[in-house]
């Protein structure tokens, strides 16, 4: 009696998303203005949700600061309240991490919905419980994760992760996303949808990025890929500078630094999620990452994990700090003049020996 509304349930049961979708993610060149990845995962969130009915979640008290509610939505509360109606799909999760995220778990394992939970990166940590039991049960649950790093300043150390993202990579079957741009953030979301198998973070910065030249939508799925060469394109590169989120501008600019005042070639990776990128075929890590060559990484956190894939991980051992984000980025040698400095160190010490390959075959 009723043969489009029972397409639509078998659809949503059956966790196929309503065709056309991807088109609808927005794009961008390196003329649009700088803007912070959570402001850009807003945008991509007003986009979807109109066209993915089934999209359904909230924040942890933070939807101000996560920006995780979208134009016209409704909140999920009994009509008498005047608040909303149990047909809203925007839920107000409240100060309750852990039961935010097992909720996600319920709906997501009952079926026929996409949920999402959010609140600052940090505070994933309380949620771990039922966060890690997303990855264990293969629940597509989407976790939207802001004020990523150092980059949220005045908050303090209780706010800025540090060894979070490491200890979300140690967790099997998870997807983490630091975005850089608008275009990465885009892909970010492309993926978390695709992947209808397991949970996706991902992380979002609260301070404005630029737009990168050579980013790419697409080549976010692969997880990691090249972004620029600076410097002789005829020549061997010198250098591997890997950035992910907020400090892949600054590998940027660090290898303009290296090609200016050293005559230096420098190839810059985007490395958006490294789930997905040891996926990729051996080759195609090799291409990224080639072998014989230096490689640094720059991420302002916890440089665990990262000495699989470079030769000097740059990031944060220590907790964090209160003040302006420009001030805490000197302060923990995350600023372009700095990582230039210890390139430079690395590139004259493999001068003398062999640069020792790195664990990509497997």
């Amino acid at each position: 009696a009723h043969p489009e509304l029972h397409a639509e349930l078998t659809r949503r049961i059956a966790g196929q998303l309503p065709s056309g979708w991807e088109e609808l993610l927005p794009r961008y060149t390196p003329a649009d203005k700088a803007v912070a990845t959570r402001k850009l995962s807003e945008i991509v969130i007003n986009a979807l949700a109109p066209v993915i009915p089934e999209l359904v979640g909230g924040s942890a008290d933070l939807t101000g600061s996560n920006l995780t509610r979208w134009k016209g939505a409704v909140d999920f509360q009994p009509e008498p309240t005047g608040l909303g109606d149990y047909a809203g799909r925007y839920l107000r999760f409240g100060v309750r991490e852990h039961g935010m995220a097992a909720i996600c778990n319920g709906m997501a394992a009952y079926g026929a919905v996409v949920p999402f939970a959010s609140t600052f990166l940090n505070f994933i940590s309380y949620a771990a419980g039922a966060s890690r039991l997303s990855a264990l049960s293969r629940l597509r649950v989407l976790y939207i994760m802001t004020h990523d790093s150092i980059g949220l300043g005045e908050d303090g150390p209780t706010h800025q992760p540090i060894e979070t993202m490491a200890m979300l990579r140690a967790t099997p079957n998870y997807l983490n996303f630091r975005p850089a741009d608008g275009n990465e953030v885009s892909g970010a979301y492309m993926a978390a949808l695709q992947h209808a198998d397991r949970p996706s973070v991902l992380s979002l910065t609260r301070q404005n990025l630029p737009q990168l030249e050579g980013s790419s939508v697409e080549q976010t799925l692969k997880g990691g890929y090249e972004l620029a060469v600076f410097g002789s394109s005829a020549r061997a590169r010198d250098l591997i500078i890997v950035g992910t989120g907020s400090e892949t501008s600054l590998a940027v600019e660090a290898a303009k630094l290296l090609r200016d005042e050293h005559g230096m070639v420098v190839k810059v990776v985007s490395m958006p999620c490294l789930e997905l990128f040891a996926q990729q075929p051996c080759d195609y890590r090799k291409s990224v990452l080639t072998p014989g060559v230096p490689a640094v990484s720059v991420e302002a956190l916890s440089t665990f994990g990262w000495h699989k894939y470079v030769h000097l991980p740059i990031g944060i051992d220590s907790f964090g700090a209160s003040g302006p984000y420009q001030q805490l980025y000197e302060k923990f040698g995350l600023t372009p003049a700095a990582i230039a400095a210890k390139a430079v160190k690395l590139v004259k010490y493999y001068k003398h020996q062999a640069v020792p390959e790195l664990d990509l075959v497997l």
